[in-house]
């Protein structure tokens, strides 16, 4: 076994590198956050283009591009280093905010949503491995929480900062150019700061008893009972995301709220998602993880039936807060689940096939929220995917098994079959 101390995992024993992979994770949840709400209007304004088909265009080529990019970083990381992969992801984003500010028509700013889903899912799956590779098992839970909450905290704030730029100085350019400075302090900290983490997996597998599963893209897909049914919840998850992100900022303009207050309310609910998890990761450290997915599940659905029911400002913001927590309380125990159930020389691609099912969720639900919305209405739309929510929440309580006896008394499964 290798005794270099730097090879030695911990998040204390690491921590300096991982504040650096949070630092950067952050700025590819503040790219993507800048459009999550002004999208709507600055299609109408700029090129006169419906903010339905806007949203649906945007979310179909993020999503599919994220999807993809996601899962060729399974294929990637056998020939190339994280870092590399890292830096690859940035790449890709240079252009982004610069196509934003002067896109001249529509397919140039769907393009650049395309080169923004292969940055995210490039840059955000290789932070969260390069992390799981740093701290071992002891606070995974933890540390994918930190993971989460800076990412998602940074689209909150983004948001925010977004809808605020475009309130004072229109829709057009001026809300786009903080995206500059996340891109480029993102790709200078991972050339100059970030090192890779590939020798930390070689030593972890030395001790791992995790078993190594026949063929990961079945057993993540369907086969192995807690992967697949977190593979199954978190494309739900995104599902609800997308048809939230593209119907809810429409169903409350035509409520009349403005675009300040659609703002606070869709900044929320992302920033609630992001904050929780410093909480909700640690958590799944020492409780039942299918419990605790399936509590964020069904807090969903709830909060999803409300927003689709009521336009009181106080209840639309509780909605929101109970959303975000929802959310919060499963994604980074969806990473966890991945991680612990994978051995080290898999984790990689099983977390990549992972995050290409999660991230197809925002294909199906930008389609879902185009092709039913025209049918039943956007109330209806968003009420029928809450219900899904709930009932993919329930799965996983009747379907997975616990990896500790802390919580409800279930019985240990560590390193369950993957049939």
């Amino acid at each position: 076994m290798l005794q270099n101390k730097s090879y030695k995992q911990g998040l204390s024993q690491n921590r300096y590198q991982f504040i650096l992979l949070v630092l950067v994770n952050a700025f590819v949840g503040g790219l993507i956050g800048l459009e999550r709400v002004i999208l709507p209007e600055f299609a109408k304004s700029s090129f006169g283009i419906s903010a339905a088909f806007a949203i649906m265009s945007f979310v179909m080529a993020f999503g599919i591009s994220k999807a993809i990019s996601n899962y060729s970083v399974a294929k990637l990381t056998t020939k190339y280093s994280r870092k590399n992969i890292l830096i690859l992801g940035w790449l890709f984003a240079i252009p982004v905010p610069f196509i934003l500010m002067y896109a001249p028509n529509w397919n140039w700013v769907v393009f650049a949503n395309i080169l923004l889903g292969i940055n995210q899912g490039l840059s955000w799956s290789t932070t969260v491995i390069m992390k799981i590779d740093l701290v071992g098992s002891k606070n995974r839970g933890l540390a994918m929480g930190i993971n989460e909450f800076a990412g998602y905290l940074s689209v909150g704030l983004a948001s925010y900062l977004s809808s605020k730029i475009a309130a004072a100085y229109g829709f057009h350019f001026y809300p786009f150019i903080p995206g500059i400075i996340f891109v480029f302090m993102g790709l200078i900290i991972s050339i100059l700061m970030i090192k890779d983490t590939t020798h930390f997996v070689h030593e972890e597998s030395n001790d791992s008893n995790v078993a190594i599963l026949k063929n990961v893209w079945k057993d993540a897909s369907w086969r192995h009972k807690n992967i697949s049914t977190v593979s199954i919840n978190g494309l739900v998850n995104n599902m609800n995301d997308a048809v939230v992100w593209v119907l809810l900022p429409m169903l409350l303009v035509s409520r009349g709220f403005d675009i300040v207050e659609i703002g606070i309310i869709v900044g929320i609910y992302p920033a609630i998602w992001g904050l929780s998890q410093l909480f909700t990761g640690k958590m799944g450290d020492s409780y039942c993880k299918k419990q605790i997915i399936t509590l964020g599940m069904l807090m969903q659905s709830i909060a999803i039936v409300i927003l689709a029911l009521t336009s009181n400002w106080v209840l639309l913001i509780v909605a929101a807060v109970l959303l975000g927590l929802g959310t919060g309380l499963v994604y980074p125990n969806f990473l966890t689940i991945v991680a612990e159930n994978s051995h080290p020389t898999q984790r990689a691609e099983t977390l990549s096939i992972f995050r290409f099912w999660r991230d197809c969720g925002y294909v199906i639900g930008a389609l879902f929220a185009s092709i039913l919305s025209t049918q039943i209405g956007m109330m209806y739309t968003i009420l029928i995917i809450g219900l899904i929510t709930g009932a993919t929440g329930l799965l996983a309580q009747f379907r997975m098994c616990c990896t500790l006896k802390k919580w409800w008394k279930e019985a240990e499964c560590v390193n369950i079959p993957a049939y």
